[in-house]
């Protein structure tokens, strides 16, 4: 699945314009012992179709990349490896999805899934859902949906993976994913630049209980960044600008689970998409897109439209095509984030857009405000008060991430907003 859904990234960015780069990646070793290791690698890549696969030498290996650790003795060199923003591809898909009749039901909780005669019945939050198929593509969550259906139980682990990102100063210390020699645990800590210019330092990988839990540690941030020492020869602390943590959903069985249950019909798992889940996804959806054809053979969409236009990037353009944009609207011509430059016109955009966001990280994920140097410093106030006047809300209602995420709660003492 990681082969296939590699392949297919270069036209899916093309079409649904998602910023997508092949840079190639390297796995790299510090022992000569550890040379079989890729070796081992090497001849698994090409068991699975992968073109262009070899070990480098040390020599070599510092000419691609000058900024390695000396302690690196060997690589294996990966050249069709790609990075992908991997929320603005999400962004992108659904956007495409609303646009060709996918409706989306947010904040509705599924209590029950039970089959019935003709499909499937879903208790919500929101009420009755009447379906004749259910894909399960809950992530850590998975496991809860499919045992509500199937006897046959699955397990899914949240596994904690906590990153470092650096500033852009240091996104061409490298130009490649730079893996080390995998673990049991997955892939390990890896360096790499980001298709907007970052450095970013991760996961670690702890096995957790918590579903909810993606808060970062002190024990897990340093060793994701000693890690990222040994892989480097240098690596400035004083240009972290962000850490997070994300939660990979790990199947018990080490392997995902796609597929139809086989004592419920009609109910498809994706679960247990842990790495490389990202990069086979298009895969998998091709997999069970045939499954559901195959199943009720649904009539082909004449008017289905591939493509997805994405907001404008004012900060990659040239500078006459910044003021012809600004000329048709001049909202473009107000910079609202100074550290990634970008435009009253792009927020707005981001929240009028299909799915749009009617948060401060919505508008954060879709145009990249508050994730430069100063972390949303400069820019906060002013996104909160575009969102409350786009969406017509009270300033006191614009929130973080939505619920009770409020960024303020009352006006102050002269009643001023």
């Amino acid at each position: 699945m990681n082969a296939l859904g590699n392949q297919m990234f270069d036209k899916l960015s093309k079409e649904l314009d998602f910023p997508f780069k092949r840079t190639g990646s390297l796995v790299v070793c510090f022992s000569i012992d550890e040379i079989e290791i890729l070796n081992r690698l090497l001849k698994q890549g090409e068991e699975n179709g992968i073109e262009g696969l070899r070990i480098i030498n040390k020599d070599e290996l510092k000419k691609m990349e000058p900024n390695l650790s000396d302690d690196v003795a060997a690589a294996l060199y990966a050249p069709t490896a790609g990075i992908v923003c991997p929320y603005e591809m999400t962004i992108a898909l659904a956007e495409n999805a609303v646009e060709n009749g996918v409706e989306f039901k947010f904040n509705t909780l599924v209590m029950d899934v039970k089959k019935v005669s003709d499909g499937f019945e879903i208790k919500t939050s929101e009420g009755k859902i009447h379906t004749r198929m259910v894909i399960n593509a809950a992530g850590i969550f998975a496991d809860n949906i499919n045992n509500m259906v199937s006897r046959n139980n699955i397990e899914i682990i949240p596994r904690k993976g906590e990153y470092c990102l650096f500033d852009k100063s240091l996104g061409g210390v490298i130009s490649r994913t730079i893996f080390q020699i995998p673990t049991k645990m997955g892939k390990g800590v890896l360096v790499t630049p980001t298709v907007d210019g970052n450095l970013l330092i991760g996961p670690t990988a702890l096995n957790i209980l918590d579903k909810e839990d993606v808060t970062t540690t002190n024990e897990g941030l340093e060793y994701a960044l000693n890690m990222g020492k040994r892989t480097l020869r240098e690596l400035p602390m004083d240009k972290i600008i962000s850490s997070f943590a994300g939660l990979r959903a790990h199947p018990v069985n080490n392997d995902f689970i796609i597929g139809e249950a086989e004592d419920a019909k009609g109910f498809i798992n994706a679960a247990g998409i842990e790495s490389p889940g990202l990069s086979a996804a298009p895969a998998i959806a091709k997999t069970i897109e045939d499954i559901v054809v195959n199943k009720i053979k649904p009539n082909i969409r004449e008017d289905y439209n591939p493509i997805r236009k994405g907001i404008p990037k004012f900060r990659e353009m040239s500078n006459e095509e910044r003021e012809n944009l600004i000329k048709n609207n001049p909202a473009f011509g107000k910079i609202v984030c100074r550290c990634e430059m970008i435009t009253e016109g792009e927020v707005i955009d981001s929240i009028k857009r299909p799915l749009g966001a009617s948060t401060l990280d919505g508008v954060k994920r879709r145009t990249r405000s508050g994730m430069g140097r100063c972390q949303g410093g400069f820019c906060t106030s002013r996104i909160v008060d575009i969102l409350a006047r786009e969406l017509n809300i009270p300033i006191t209602d614009v929130t973080k991430f939505g619920g009770e995420s409020r960024l303020l709660t009352n006006k102050n003492k002269d009643g001023i907003e």
